[in-house]
């Protein structure tokens, strides 16, 4: 772990705006694409990069805003990893947030998060709060291969019930679907069954499959010779250097995922997840690129 000044806090793309508190992540998740070279890291991911100033910056641009809008975090860098325990920089990046009437929408894996349910049910009742958590696999072993250093699938479904509790709005991204691995129907089906009885709005998914580019591809390949002898040439015999790996399930997946979310009222479409995500409340206007340009 290491501390950086940063210049800026926010960032903005076609009108969405995002937060990275931290660089990197001590999950080891084996697929995850923010190791991928394009991301241009300068440091080992495990050594991670903390921005020891975002509180203050976030301060200093939220009370310059006119305008409201939801700050999201987590889709490069978990904001709950190990080092969230001793910092809680989220925390304090929540706690100027709910002072400014913000929105916000997090994504982790973590069971950390429930320290802040407290920050996030205030924000959530004078703005809008949604937690996006990543689930996967619905079987422990198969969680623990995968998602080595994070809490289990069914600890998640218990945040996600947790939130529920107390009207906070939850989003579940299934994905990664590996091929050959997780790709079956039992274990959406599980996963879907869960979800919705914990009242979660929306599912996003990509496909049914996973990506792979310089960089993650490496760490996978070596992940899977660990855990999963002779699934590495399997890969490379199907999909070659390819950057999409879909599974070879994925039309009977997608068909299963869509069935069962309009049979139980939750949205499938990722984009409609998206756009449910970043709608601020109605009392406030909403943020454009434009608006982030001109402050």
């Amino acid at each position: 772990m290491h501390f950086v000044d940063a210049k800026g806090i926010l960032t903005s793309n076609n009108g969405l705006t995002g937060m990275n508190i931290y660089r990197g992540c001590t999950h080891g998740c084996i697929y995850c694409d923010s190791r991928s070279k394009v991301y241009h890291f300068t440091h080992p991911f495990e050594d991670i990069e903390v921005k020891q100033n975002a509180p203050e910056l976030l301060e200093k641009t939220l009370r310059s805003k006119k305008k409201k809008c939801m700050i999201g975090t987590g889709a490069m860098s978990d904001p709950y990893m190990h080092c969230e325990e001793m910092l809680r920089l989220t925390r304090k990046c929540l706690e100027v947030i709910r002072k400014y009437e913000f929105g916000v929408a997090i994504q982790t894996k973590s069971d950390r998060i429930l320290e802040d349910i407290d920050l996030l049910d205030e924000i959530n009742k004078s703005s809008k709060a949604v937690v996006q958590m990543t689930l996967t696999t619905f079987d422990d072993d198969l969680c623990k291969k995968l998602e080595s250093n994070v809490c289990n699938t069914k600890r998640r479904i218990e945040v996600l019930e947790k939130m529920q509790e107390r009207g906070i709005p939850t989003i579940v991204w299934l994905t990664p679907i590996l091929p050959f691995i997780n790709d079956t129907e039992e274990n959406v089906l599980a996963i879907l069954k869960e979800c919705s009885r914990v009242g979660v709005k929306g599912i996003i998914d990509f496909g049914m499959g996973l990506t792979l580019r310089e960089g993650d591809r490496e760490y996978y390949y070596a992940a899977l010779d660990k855990h999963f002898p002779g699934m590495k040439m399997r890969y490379i015999k199907t999909y070659g250097n390819s950057y999409e790996l879909p599974s070879p399930n994925s039309d009977k997946l997608l068909k299963l995922l869509q069935t069962y979310c309009k049979e139980h009222g939750m949205m499938w479409n990722p984009y409609d997840c998206f756009n449910y995500i970043n709608e601020i409340p109605d009392k406030y206007p909403q943020m454009s690129l434009f608006d982030l340009m001109d402050e």
